[in-house]
């Protein structure tokens, strides 16, 4: 699905696909997404490999779709909430997959709950012991003025381990967790996963996997972990296997891609702006609002996609039944109208919390607490430890359209 268009700095709008994933790894959709917000707020792309396609891209717009269920739905049997249809699957075919996430209500409320106990303020309580302990035993480990790949030792690795200690999975298997996460939001022929069908056969192997655990736990202790949770919740416990993996594959990929790509977008952003890392030490309170910052300025999903179920507007412009629409995240946290030098790195930002980057409505991010005391654990470890983490060679992108994240970032720590 990820046939790319060439575009040259000069395209102008009409012939413009916002969703190529080159844009993306090559940061070049910025200065798109901006002349879009200036020129056609809401952008029709006739032709994509995704097919047809309306792009949101101002904050306000966005908010409005978000909340907006019953005029634009999130359901899989209309393709879900990805502009790659391929992620769900057909629902007449063998592959389709169904989590809450692409379920409207009065569906998707009760099987949210099913879940939603293990990030409730006591849970939260109780994990932030045991992040601090693997923070700090990791950060000690590192080669102090050596060169490594942060994003593969200290995002993933931290963010695995997490993810590992949610589902309560097999610790020595852990990096499967990431693989799978890969898997399911790679386009059927990009290099993660080279076709759609090894794509399928892959995740149906997370599917056994994970029903293994289930059936030993469907009788268990009721322990707080989310295979658990799924095995024992009245609404859950006999799902179809195809609303299991869905669920699985939401909360995998919500566990595991926005918590890593923040880590190492915090990185990033301290590196362009390293003034804001100075004045992080001067002022440790900034700490929750520089989180905040820089999960706004990463913003580590670039999209939500929603289905018209109606014929009716977004802003002046009018949107029918069936059209698909993509709500563009990355591009509404950069909305000038709402946030002021947009672009840039601001831990003193009033709004910063405003950010788009979780979503609104009822499908707001399950885990952005989580998240975020994950963002507030590593940095206040960093800063009682080392000056500054340099990069100190390319950074290599995730290229795809819904990913906003790294592949490879070399550094370098600075005692």
């Amino acid at each position: 699905m990820s046939e790319s268009i060439e575009l040259s700095d000069n395209t102008i709008l009409a012939d413009l696909n916002p969703a190529d994933p080159k844009l993306f790894s090559a940061e070049k959709i910025l200065p798109y997404f901006k002349q879009m917000r200036a020129e056609q707020p809401v952008h029709y792309c006739k032709d994509s490999p995704y097919g047809p396609f309306w792009s949101v891209t101002r904050y306000n717009d966005i908010m409005a779709v978000d909340k907006d269920y019953e005029q634009f739905s999130s359901d899989a049997h209309f393709g879900g909430i990805m502009i790659d249809d391929d992620i769900v699957g057909d629902p007449n075919s063998d592959f389709f997959v169904k989590s809450f996430i692409t379920m409207d209500p009065p569906e998707h409320g009760p099987q949210r709950k099913a879940v939603s106990k293990i990030v409730a303020p006591a849970s939260l309580n109780s994990f932030e012991g045991l992040i601090r302990e693997r923070t700090t035993t990791l950060l000690d480990s590192l080669p102090v003025g050596e060169e490594f790949d942060w994003v593969d030792t200290v995002a993933i690795e931290l963010t695995t381990m997490m993810l590992a200690t949610l589902f309560d999975f097999p610790f020595e298997d852990r990096r499967k967790l990431t693989r799978w996460s890969d898997v399911t939001t790679a386009e059927a022929d990009s290099p993660i996963v080279g076709s759609q069908e090894q794509r399928i056969s892959e995740l149906m192997e997370c599917l056994e996997y994970f029903k293994r655990l289930k059936q030993e736990r469907r009788n268990g202790p009721p322990n707080l972990d989310l295979v658990t949770m799924l095995a024992q919740d009245a609404v859950t416990a006999d799902q179809p296997d195809s609303q299991f993996l869905g669920n699985l594959m939401l909360l995998i990929v919500g566990g595991n891609d926005t918590t890593r790509n923040t880590m190492s977008g915090s990185i990033n952003a301290f590196h362009q702006y390293p003034e804001q890392l100075d004045l992080l030490r001067a002022k440790p309170e900034l700490l929750n609002n520089m989180v905040s910052e820089v999960v706004r300025w990463q913003t580590p999903l670039s999209h939500m996609r929603r289905t018209v179920t109606v014929d009716t507007n977004i802003g002046a412009q009018p949107v029918k039944k069936g059209d698909k629409v993509v709500m563009w995240y990355y591009s509404g946290n950069r909305d000038e109208s709402v946030f002021d030098n947009a672009d840039a790195l601001d831990i003193t930002r009033p709004n910063a919390r405003a950010t788009i980057s979780f979503g609104f409505g009822l499908h707001r991010c399950l885990g952005m607490r989580l998240a975020e005391m994950q963002m507030r654990v590593l940095w206040q470890e960093i800063l009682s430890r080392w000056q500054r983490i340099e990069i100190t060679g390319d950074v290599e992108r995730v290229e795809s359209n819904f990913v906003n994240g790294y592949a490879k970032m070399p550094v370098r720590i600075v005692a």
